[in-house]
């Protein structure tokens, strides 16, 4: 089995989100894409950042419907600061069977040696890195990049940030999300404050 590991905050899951891993999955031919919610990430620090259990079912919402679409609570159950490392090993044991490959932006491309043990990723998956506006892998200088796949996807506008702000400014999501996400945010009146 292809499994692409995708991990973010989804804070919230947005229709970015959606479109450009359907883009990768169709190109890689990957047999599943995981949704890999962190808990705590090391390099990100967001007071807007709503609780696990609330961002973990509205994954679950956004790729609802799309068979080749999983979300794993794998670091929201370890707890504690997520170091993709650690998930990977986690991965390797759950699915011993499958080929592995980590997808990451571009943006987290440039900052991927600074990762914990990025040598040690690279010996547990593939490296997948998407596009991202104004990026071009001819930019990239380090040696990691001979051992990457890069993939373009869509240039999709829209961000997590935004989709705050507009919900504090009491603005539309709509079409930003998807519908079940955006009734579950009014529901339970997340990024309001």
């Amino acid at each position: 089995m292809k499994l692409g590991v995708f991990g973010g905050s989804f804070n919230p899951p947005h229709m970015g989100h959606l479109i450009v891993l359907e883009s990768v999955r169709d190109q890689l031919q990957f047999d599943k894409i995981l949704f890999i919610l962190s808990a705590q990430t090391p390099n990100k620090h967001d007071a807007c950042l709503a609780p696990a259990t609330r961002r973990l079912e509205m994954t679950k919402l956004a790729i609802h419907g799309n068979p080749t679409f999983e979300v794993s609570d794998i670091e929201v159950q370890r707890q504690g600061i997520s170091y993709t490392i650690d998930t990977l090993t986690a991965l390797g044991g759950f699915y011993p069977k499958a080929d592995l490959s980590l997808i990451i932006g571009a943006d987290n491309f440039f900052e991927f040696q600074t990762w914990k043990s990025p040598e040690d990723i690279l010996t547990k998956a593939d490296l997948v890195v998407m596009n991202r506006p104004g990026f071009s892998s001819r930019d990239v200088k380090h040696q990691l990049s001979r051992r990457a796949h890069f993939v373009n996807v869509p240039l999709i506008g829209i961000s997590g940030t935004d989709i705050r702000r507009r919900i504090k400014l009491g603005r539309s999501i709509r079409f930003l999300v998807p519908a079940p996400v955006e009734e579950y945010i009014r529901l339970h009146r997340l990024y309001k404050d």
